[in-house]
């Protein structure tokens, strides 16, 4: 009776999805019925059943297009966040550069990553490399300084309670400061992922010979601007996903928050 009553359980999506899903239901009743009352050209604001059926007549080109971009923006996501941890961590054993680097990396990124595409492009080419450099380059220091902040929140007294028993710097880093910097790497990594999809989408407006930004480049010049809303729902689509993803992994492994 038990077996048969976990089996038969409905799975009920929690209020603050269901809030989400009436919301975007709204706003996208509300485009529909604003385009149609208002008859809004298509280059203006076309409407959501017409980017839709767009999106269902081209679906083959827009999901190879959305898979060169997603494998894209995974490959320097995963790279950017390897880097931005990894450097975060030797900064928080070997703490003397710090201050200088922090500066450097701090400057550095006050340039948007748009500045830096044609020095990227002319060094990687316009294939996948330049967008996977650039997609690390914006997610490495996100998770780098989320990482970093993370590392400092220790508590003095735990660090030197640990040290009256003989712990060292890497037993230390590996039982205390780690996990206590877990949440603010996580929330770090799941902020990085609409970046990461964005900067590749945008690295190949400028140069590419694929991807959802190339489409959207394509569809400019076309003035075909019922594709260019396809692509971006699309884009949308892929960002909301990798970003629940990485919610619903930073869920399962910081489960004490």
């Amino acid at each position: 009776m038990k077996r048969r009553t976990i089996a038969t359980r409905t799975i009920v999506p929690s209020r603050e999805v269901q809030r989400g899903i009436i919301g975007g239901l709204m706003l996208l009743g509300g485009w529909e019925a604003a385009t149609r009352l208002l008859e809004l050209p298509t280059y203006v604001l076309p409407p959501v059943s017409g980017i839709v059926q767009a999106i269902v007549e081209r679906r083959a080109a827009l999901a190879a297009a959305a898979g060169y971009t997603g494998g894209e923006a995974l490959a320097g996501y995963l790279i950017g966040c390897t880097i931005g941890i990894g450097v975060a961590v030797l900064l928080a054993l070997f703490p003397w550069p710090r201050r200088g680097f922090v500066s450097v990396a701090t400057a550095i990124n006050s340039v948007p990553v748009v500045g830096y595409a044609p020095l990227l492009l002319l060094w990687f080419g316009t294939g996948i490399e330049s967008k996977i450099a650039a997609v690390a380059f914006a997610v490495s220091f996100v998770v780098f300084i989320s990482t970093l902040a993370g590392l400092d929140r220790v508590d003095r007294r735990a660090v030197d309670l640990m040290r009256s028993f003989g712990a060292g710097k890497l037993a230390i880093l590996w039982r205390l400061r780690l996990p206590t910097a877990l949440p603010l790497i996580a929330a770090g990594m799941r902020v990085s992922t609409v970046r990461s999809i964005i900067i590749a989408i945008v690295v190949e407006m400028l140069g590419a010979y694929g991807g959802l930004g190339w489409v959207i480049y394509q569809a400019v010049m076309q003035i075909d601007f019922v594709q260019v809303w396809a692509a971006i729902f699309v884009a949308s689509a892929i960002s909301l996903v990798f970003f629940n993803l990485i919610g619903l992994a930073e869920w399962k492994l910081v489960f004490w928050r």
